[in-house]
């Protein structure tokens, strides 16, 4: 059984996108050595965790087979968990966590918490592995149609709140079970805005929370200039103050793509918060 990491501070999860077509850097660590290669350098930067994706979740974006999902991260989970890193596989397809863990994967990263595939639920307690379970309402094709609430926060809270019961139910520990609020998915920049600003209620869920801001449009339009937004490699001193807040209100983790830079937001927030 998989125990998830606490060492007394926020996580920093490393982003390892082996696509095409991922909004930020979509085709740059397509081939398994190149995936690989670039896993071991936020391994090196002090990642805490290297999170491996094989299918864009963009908006937007059009779903890969099962079959090139598991191509494009099996070589790499096992490469980077032979070196030593705490991989998580992110995917929304019981099969492939299947696979992932079996090459040693620890942790399973479900954009869907599981309404994407109902093998999920159960495959993750049979394994006993860390899971993710992120808010989600639809396909990347669709997800942006989704994006209607009357109290967002309230209505992420309620939802996640019925997958994390799903996830119990299913026989997924407690103590392996981590809520992310999705932002980004199914939700306007307004939207995240507000989520982040409501952390505690989502924080009274009772379940670690990890939060994925790298570089999104949010960001970008908020930086825009004369109308354009930011594009997405210029956002990351952006994501940096926006993990150094975080890791102030004591979030369990972060997910980035890059990883150095974010240790030491986090080293001196938790100083701070320690003085």
């Amino acid at each position: 059984m998989t125990s998830l990491p606490h060492p007394g501070r926020t996580l920093v999860m490393g982003i390892l996108n082996g696509t095409p077509d991922s909004f930020s850097d979509g085709g740059r660590y397509l081939a398994s050595e190149a995936a690989i290669q670039h896993g071991l350098r936020l391994l090196a930067e002090g990642a805490d965790i290297v999170d491996v994706g094989g299918e864009s979740t963009r908006p937007g974006a059009i779903r890969v087979t099962a079959a090139e999902e598991v191509a494009r991260v099996l070589p790499v989970v096992s490469a980077l968990a032979a070196a030593g890193a705490f991989v998580s596989v992110d995917t929304s397809r019981a099969s492939v966590a299947a696979q992932a863990v079996a090459q040693g994967a620890s942790m399973v990263n479900d954009v869907s918490a599981g309404l994407a595939d109902p093998e999920m639920l159960e495959t993750v307690a049979r394994l006993g592995v860390g899971y993710v379970a992120m808010h989600w309402r639809g396909h990347s094709d669709r997800m942006d149609s989704l994006a209607c609430y009357e109290d967002v926060v309230g209505e992420v809270a309620g939802e996640l709140a019925a997958r994390r019961d799903a996830a119990l139910t299913a026989g997924i520990h407690p103590a392996r079970l981590v809520l992310d609020p999705g932002l980004g998915f199914s939700k306007t920049p307004a939207h995240n805005w507000e989520l982040l600003a409501g952390l505690d209620e989502l924080a009274a869920l009772g379940q670690p929370l990890l939060i994925g801001a790298s570089r999104k449009r949010f960001l970008g339009e908020l930086l825009s200039e004369a109308g354009v937004p930011r594009p997405p490699g210029e956002r990351d001193d952006a994501t940096l103050a926006l993990t150094a807040l975080l890791a102030t209100r004591g979030v369990w983790g972060v997910r980035t793509h890059t990883v150095a830079a974010h240790r030491d937001a986090v080293a001196v927030a938790t100083r701070l918060a320690h003085a």
